[in-house]
């Protein structure tokens, strides 16, 4: 259990300068394949509603799964607010698949091999040679990269502007979706 703690404190600690975007700023558009090879862009889904956006670091973590089997749960009311969600990782597209169907997922998990959209919203960082040594990125992610987004949720309005945001370098917290939740019912009443 101690070398669990010490991975993941060297984790943490390589992110620690990671901030993402801010409340109020101008969430970037972006195109990404789904799990099925589509294309799926931002502003086209914006039309329809709030979308909800988790950046998270691939199916090859547990707590990354865990995570998005929470928001399955709670998939329901997210829409009944007229919101969607989107979940990236820079993974590729049968990656996103095969999270997709273990988890058994109903919105769409999107693969930014290149890492822009990663790297647009602030989240990019390299967790250090000792990382590396314990596990290759270089295998999981689509492009051969060494780096990892900081797990990250961002609520989005339909005019593009975030407006909550979670970006957190402990990649074991979340934002919990009765926070996403409380955010669509402010929203819903005019609060933001």
């Amino acid at each position: 259990m101690e070398h669990l703690k010490d991975f993941q404190k060297l984790v943490v600690n390589s992110a620690m300068h990671i901030k993402g975007l801010a409340v109020g700023d101008t969430a970037p558009d972006f195109i990404l394949p789904n799990a099925l090879g589509e294309q799926i862009t931002l502003s086209e889904r914006l039309k329809s509603g709030i979308v909800i956006l988790k950046f998270y670091r691939g199916e090859w973590c547990p707590i990354c799964n865990l995570d998005l089997r929470e928001i399955q749960k709670h998939l329901p009311e997210i829409k009944s607010y007229g919101s969607e969600v989107l979940a990236i990782s820079p993974q590729k597209p049968d990656d996103a698949l095969t999270i997709t169907e273990k988890n058994e997922l109903g919105f769409e998990v999107l693969s930014d091999v290149t890492q822009e959209v990663i790297k647009a919203y602030n989240l990019q960082f390299d967790p250090g040679e000792d990382y590396h040594k314990r596990r290759d990125l270089t295998l999981l992610n689509g492009d051969g990269s060494k780096t990892l987004p900081v797990p990250a949720t961002f609520i989005i309005d339909t005019n593009r502007k975030i407006v909550a945001r979670h970006v957190e370098p402990d990649y074991t917290q979340r934002m919990e979706p009765f926070q996403i939740l409380k955010v669509l019912e402010a929203i819903r009443n005019n609060f933001y």
